[in-house]
C-alpha cells in the first residue's frame, strides 16, 4: 500500500492482550474523507476483545485507487470495493491460545472512506454508522466470520449488529440503518 508520509497512529490497546494500528493512507484531493483513525482503531479492539482475540490487527484507509488494485490483485475482482480483510489463515485460532510475550498478527483491515461516502445514504444510512459497519464487518472476516452461505451471513450480521449497539451507538440501531444491499463493486453482501 503506498503511504502519504504520515507515520501510522498511534498502536492502540498496548497495554492489554489487543493491538490495533491504524493509519490513514488516503491521498490528498477531492475525494479524501477525513476519518478518526483512532475512534476506528478503537472499535476495531473492542471487536477483538468481544470475540475472544488477543493479537495485533492493521487498520488502513485507503482512496480508491488503492483499494481498486487491491481488490483486482486479491479478489480477482475490478474496481474499488469498500472493504477488504487478509486474516491470517496460518494462524487459525492462535489468536485466542497464545500464552507468553510473542506478538500474534490476526490480519488486516482495509476500508476506503470514500466508497462508504458513497454508499452510506443507501445503506447504513450515514457515514459514520457506514464506516462503523465497514471496521465491524472487516474485523469479523479477521477472526473467521463469512457471509457465503445463508446461515453464515445472518449469523455475521446479527453479530455486527450486537457489536455496533454495544460499542458503536450504545444502544439500539438508528432508523435509517440497513445493511441489506448488494456491494456492485464486489458481489458481496453486507
Amino acid at each position: 500500500m503506498k503511504g502519504n508520509g504520515e507515520p501510522p497512529s498511534p498502536t492502540v490497546g498496548a497495554a492489554s492482550a489487543v493491538t490495533v494500528v491504524g493509519a490513514d493512507e488516503q491521498q490528498p484531493g477531492d475525494a479524501r474523507v477525513d476519518v478518526d483513525v483512532d475512534r476506528w482503531c478503537r472499535l476495531a479492539a473492542l471487536v477483538l476483545e468481544d470475540e475472544g482475540r488477543r493479537g495485533e490487527l492493521t487498520l488502513t484507509f485507503v482512496d480508491r485507487d488503492e483499494i481498486a488494485a487491491l481488490n483486482a490483485e486479491h479478489m480477482g475482482k475490478d474496481g474499488p470495493t469498500d472493504v477488504l480483510s487478509f486474516p491470517l489463515d496460518a494462524l487459525d485460532d492462535i489468536g485466542t491460545s497464545l500464552a507468553g510475550d510473542v506478538p500474534v498478527l490476526l490480519g488486516d483491515v482495509v476500508v476506503c472512506p470514500d466508497v462508504a461516502r458513497e454508499q452510506a445514504p443507501d445503506h447504513a444510512g450515514t457515514l459514520d454508522d457506514e464506516l462503523a459497519l465497514l471496521v465491524v464487518h472487516g474485523v469479523l472476516h479477521v477472526v473467521g466470520h463469512d457471509h457465503a452461505e445463508p446461515e453464515e451471513t445472518a449469523a455475521m450480521r446479527a453479530r455486527e449488529l450486537e457489536l455496533l449497539a454495544a460499542h458503536h451507538w450504545d444502544g439500539r440501531p438508528p432508523a435509517g440503518f440497513r445493511r441489506d444491499h448488494l456491494d456492485d463493486t464486489s458481489g458481496d453482501e453486507l
